[in-house]
């Protein structure tokens, strides 16, 4: 079962809106702030943009990293393919398009947090989440092409 990466199509709002609204109401310190269809617009929106991109398991999208330009908005993957690489595979070729990335993630996902770092992000910024709309404290990462 390898993954394959493509440009996300607008059939595939449903399921990666459901891939982040899963996450949301699966992490008890995530605050549900929308319902699913408003989770699927959300992801729409996104798509149209050109900004997603997913990873498909035998023809199942399993995973989404939403990007634009150097900026990662959203990096998701689905609860049962978490540990088979989706994110890594989904991050890297994101690398691999820009010279710098820049990312947030809330200082209560540290599995995130050991991702990013990992993967040659350095810490930019926290805060205490009043700019966010979940009013969660978070962290700003950036990855530069090149710096060790």
């Amino acid at each position: 079962m390898s993954a394959q990466l493509r440009d996300a199509i607008p059939s595939d709002a449903h399921r990666t809106g459901d891939i982040l609204q899963d996450f949301i109401e699966q992490t008890p310190w995530m605050p549900t702030l929308h319902k699913r269809n408003e989770t699927h617009g959300f992801c729409a929106t996104m798509i149209d943009r050109g900004w997603v991109k997913v990873a498909e398991i035998d023809g199942q999208v399993e995973g989404f990293l939403a990007q634009d330009a150097g900026t990662v908005h959203a990096l998701y993957v689905d609860e049962k393919s978490r540990g088979q690489h989706l994110g890594l595979h989904l991050l890297r070729d994101a690398q691999m398009r820009e010279n710098a990335l820049e990312l947030w993630t809330f200082q209560a996902n540290t599995g995130a947090q050991r991702f990013y770092l990992r993967e040659g992000f350095r810490e930019v910024e926290r805060t205490d989440g009043q700019g966010n709309d979940e009013k969660l404290p978070d962290i700003r990462y950036r990855w530069e092409r090149g710096s060790a």
